[in-house]
């Protein structure tokens, strides 16, 4: 009896001692913050966000042989090659002319619509556009909606190239009530129009004003990454900034509100157990979570590379860095020191921590099809990173009580890999991934083009990649909905030659450590 009053006063006493310790923690942590770092290239591998992707591989992708390549597939890698050297060339409409004979049109696409030069002035519209305009402004001053939105809309149909048009269609449909569609005509303008300062100012204030501010960030810090020479640049890396910093704000407010739950969690566990693991692993969790998710990332990573096997390889570690850092590159988040590892593993997959690190499966090189393929799962998962996903999932308590139990101690990788991200989540991250690979180069397809061969690959035996994804059918639909609304080009670089030889060099390695595997499993036998 004693010795449970014992037990029970030394649990209050903790819970006490650990709350005023919290406490401290969250008045002098703003005071500490952790500088920013530029982005770095290490030739090693990197990952983005924690996904569940990379989980459990019993049944590897390989268990049934892949077919040799027909001879129609050899002769559209060769024209591919050919555009390719084309596109490097700087001969973009040969290299198209080639591309759209390999590549099948999208089914409700036939020709690509023609982009005419931006307008700001009310006076270089036509008549008609005239008429629009002075019926929307009419419309405003009546404060009737179907005055306002009919000629409105049929004005940014018929002249996309007025930006005015572009930008009151979004600020009004946002004044009543209509986000959603207000960011779609926003996107759609900034994608046809990326270079027009005021248009994307505008997105960028929208989605600030729908507390995205990360997306806010990274549009911000893009445009002014792409003109680098344009008057406003800084007043661009500015906004970026400030949304980054209310980003922040938001996630240590969340981290905050865990905090003590946190300890209560770790304190109830050694009045039950006795073991001071819990409470420790609590306090140890919240101040690293305090810290930011650069701290968690790297304390993962470190585990991460002490537990998993990494591919050594030099050329093959540097064509996936390379890869991955002209896609971060233009993600607008410096913060971040953006490492990129491969794993010796078949399964066309990839996953990431916070904070920039990617871990990316040998077979994932093995499988895709070209650069632009892999460059499009890259994207995907450094959109989880850059979006802040598996952090923010930490900060709701998806895997805080996971977090407090073995953070500390060793195992949180195994949790990690078990993280699920909402059908919302991944939807983002495709979205960004698509934008990054447009914004570095890449053909837009690449991601779309990844989602059939995932689809092919389930042939043979079901991608651990897309076990907590939307269906490949789903991704494949709305990645083309995505393409086409928004004009992103397709006949751009898709980086065949170079991936075919990376392509070799995997499927050696893969060789190689299946043969490792079997020699250890028959020594253990004996």
């Amino acid at each position: 009896m004693k010795r449970r009053w014992k037990s029970l006063f030394l649990a209050v006493s903790w819970v006490m001692l650990a709350i005023g310790t919290s406490i401290l923690i969250i008045l002098i942590q703003p005071l500490r913050p952790t500088p920013a770092q530029e982005p770095t290239v290490v030739v090693e591998t990197p990952q983005p966000t924690p996904t569940p992707e990379a989980s459990d591989d019993k049944k590897p992708d390989s268990a049934v042989a892949e077919p040799a390549p027909t001879p129609e597939e050899i002769a559209r890698r060769q024209k591919l090659i050919e555009a390719d050297k084309l596109y490097l060339a700087g001969e973009y409409a040969a290299a198209e002319k080639i591309y759209r004979e390999v590549k099948k049109p999208f089914a409700q696409t036939s020709h690509t619509p023609q982009i005419k030069p931006a307008i700001a002035d009310v006076n270089q519209l036509s008549p008609a556009g005239k008429v629009y305009w002075r019926e929307v402004q009419a419309g405003i001053v009546s404060k009737l909606q179907t005055r306002i939105f009919v000629p409105l809309e049929l004005l940014v149909q018929q002249y996309p190239e007025f930006i005015p048009g572009q930008i009151k269609y979004a600020e009004l449909l946002q004044e009543y009530g209509d986000q959603k569609k207000a960011l779609e005509v926003l996107e759609r303008a900034a994608t046809l129009y990326p270079n027009q300062a005021d248009l994307i100012k505008a997105k960028v204030t929208t989605l600030a004003s729908n507390k995205k501010w990360m997306e806010a960030s990274i549009a911000a810090r893009q445009f002014a990454i792409l003109n680098s020479n344009h008057p406003q640049v800084a007043e661009f890396h500015k906004l970026a900034e400030e949304n980054l910093k209310r980003y922040k704000s938001h996630i240590r407010a969340e981290v905050r509100g865990n905090t003590i739950a946190n300890i209560i969690t770790g304190a109830l566990g050694y009045a039950l157990t006795g073991s001071l693991v819990g409470p420790f692993s609590a306090l140890d969790s919240t101040i690293l979570l305090l810290q930011g998710e650069k701290a968690v990332g790297d304390s993962v990573a470190k585990q991460a590379k002490k537990q998993l096997p990494l591919v050594k390889d030099p050329q093959l570690v540097a064509y996936v860095n390379s890869i991955g850092q002209k896609l971060a590159k233009v993600g607008g988040r410096d913060e971040f020191k953006y490492e990129f590892f491969v794993i010796p593993e078949e399964s066309l997959n990839a996953f990431a921590l916070p904070g920039g690190k990617i871990f990316v499966h040998a077979g994932a090189i093995a499988k895709t099809n070209s650069e632009a393929e892999l460059a499009g799962l890259l994207g995907h998962e450094l959109s989880h990173v850059l979006l802040s996903h598996g952090f923010q999932l930490v900060t709701q308590g998806n895997l805080i009580g996971n977090l407090t139990q073995y953070l500390p101690f060793g195992g949180t990788i195994g949790q990690l890999f078990s993280l699920t991200y909402s059908r919302e989540m991944e939807r983002q991250a495709d979205t960004l991934g698509t934008r990054l690979i447009v914004s570095s180069g890449y053909a837009a397809d690449g991601m779309y083009n990844l989602m059939n061969t995932l689809k092919e690959q389930q042939k043979y035996s079901p991608p651990s990649w897309l076990s907590s994804h939307p269906g490949s059918k789903e991704r494949v639909e709305y990645l083309q909905e995505l393409i086409t609304t928004n004009n992103y080009n397709r006949y751009a670089y898709e980086g065949v030659a170079q991936h075919l030889e990376m392509q070799a060099k995997a499927k050696q390695i893969l060789k190689e450590e299946k043969e490792r595997k079997r020699e250890r499993k028959i020594g253990n036998r004996e």
